[in-house]
């Protein structure tokens, strides 16, 4: 039985669920930060992944990719698989502009997360969950 990891649960607002994964809005605002989390028990690696699970993977990351592209017009997109603190596997696909505060370094210890008003997280969840239905019907 699939359980989302409590550090990504508490850190994250749940977006949509895609047919692999769980998309999740990272609660820091200055970034547009999602967070696929494939929802299969006790994986921790990629590879661990059955091989059709990992070709679902990279097809959802893409569609994240695609909807943060299209919704937010970054410069870059990273896109990483860390889990040296939170061993579940999840994917971070991260918006990025040159005129961002942790640019051209990584967003991990670039200052105090600061997070979406109740009104601002509410209406980007929204916005994101309108993307991903469009992005994921064609």
């Amino acid at each position: 039985m699939f359980v989302l990891n409590s550090r990504l649960r508490e850190d994250g607002a749940e977006v949509i669920c895609l047919g692999l994964c769980i998309v999740l809005l990272m609660k820091a605002s200055y970034f547009p930060w999602l967070v696929l989390v494939p929802q299969r028990d006790s994986v921790r690696e990629m590879h661990e992944l059955a091989k059709a699970d990992r070709a679902v993977l990279m097809e959802e990351i893409c569609a994240a990719s695609s909807v943060i592209g299209a919704l937010f017009k970054p410069d870059k997109i990273n896109i990483g698989a860390l889990g040296n603190l939170v061993p579940q596997l999840h994917v971070h696909v991260i918006g990025r502009f040159k005129t961002d505060r942790a640019w051209p370094g990584p967003v991990w210890g670039a200052g105090a997360m600061q997070p979406y008003t109740h009104e601002e997280l509410h209406k980007t969840l929204l916005t994101l969950r309108g993307a991903f239905h469009a992005c994921c019907k064609r």
